[in-house]
């Protein structure tokens, strides 16, 4: 189990404590499910990478539970070669980037890839859930993506939606990425704050020997974590959660908490920041 901080421990945080606390790495290993249970809006975050046959999604002791998503929503997007992912006897064939959302109650979740020489790279997040909503496979070049940002602030990005109202219901989750454009180097910025729900990031298509800093904190005490190709972040409701790389890179954003209103959100002025 993952605890976060609050924020006037964070005022007072070193570098390992902030990484400690925040930072979910070597989430993807060859051949392995690996999950994180956290306990903030008790979001679990993970990874599978199939090498050699079909993993199943197990049970976890920290949950309480007969099967995974007995009492739980989850959002898949594949961040590697393409794959499979079978929901109680139903086979979806995901490519990258592509979603799946697990509706709560399905008992059997397996991850396949189709080459285990480019295996799929499951990318998961799940948060409780109080109803069935189906199953639904989303593929990203099916959506329009939104287009954000300008050239001169060096934001230009495009954002993908995919499990959103009116495309993927679900209880909570809110689930897609952004990919930022050639040439720039921020995301989320200016950056925002969210009260009603708290946020996941997941970096990829970060090239070796690049890297991206990630902004956290209250916008008057901002820190910042350095993350590398499939790092993942939680960022609690009282933070902002924003970066900027020093090359080309993308991002898996999901939410879960009050409400699953996109653009309800608080903008930080930048003149505010500290």
């Amino acid at each position: 189990m993952l605890y976060t901080l609050p924020p006037e421990m964070v005022r007072r945080a070193d570098t390992q404590e902030l990484r400690d606390n925040f930072l979910l790495a070597g989430l993807f290993a060859q051949g392995e499910i690996k999950l994180r249970v956290c306990e903030l809006d008790r979001v679990v975050v993970g990874g599978v990478v199939p090498t050699s046959g079909a993993l199943e999604l197990p049970a976890l002791k920290e949950l309480a539970c007969e099967y995974f998503c007995e009492r739980r929503e989850l959002g898949v997007i594949n961040l590697g070669g393409e794959g499979d992912v079978t929901v109680d006897g139903e086979t979806f064939s995901i490519g990258h980037c592509d979603a799946v959302y697990v509706s709560r109650g399905s008992k059997k979740v397996t991850f396949a890839s189709k080459d285990n020489a480019k295996p799929a790279q499951f990318y998961l997040v799940s948060y409780p859930a109080h109803k069935e909503y189906p199953t639904k496979l989303v593929r990203h070049a099916d959506v329009e993506p939104r287009v954000l940002g300008q050239k001169t602030t060096a934001n230009c990005r495009k954002l993908y939606q995919l499990i959103v109202p009116g495309r993927a219901d679900s209880c909570q989750l809110v689930m897609g990425f952004t990919k930022i454009e050639d040439g720039s180097v921020w995301n989320t910025m200016p950056p925002h704050t969210h009260l009603r729900r708290s946020e996941v990031y997941c970096y990829f298509d970060v090239s070796e020997g690049a890297l991206v800093f990630h902004f956290m904190g209250e916008p008057t005490e901002t820190r910042h974590l350095v993350m590398r190709e499939k790092d993942a972040v939680l960022s609690p409701a009282w933070s902002i959660h924003s970066g900027a790389g020093t090359g080309p890179y993308s991002f898996v954003w999901a939410m879960g908490g009050e409400n699953q209103s996109f653009d309800d959100m608080d903008h930080c002025d930048l003149s505010t920041l500290r």
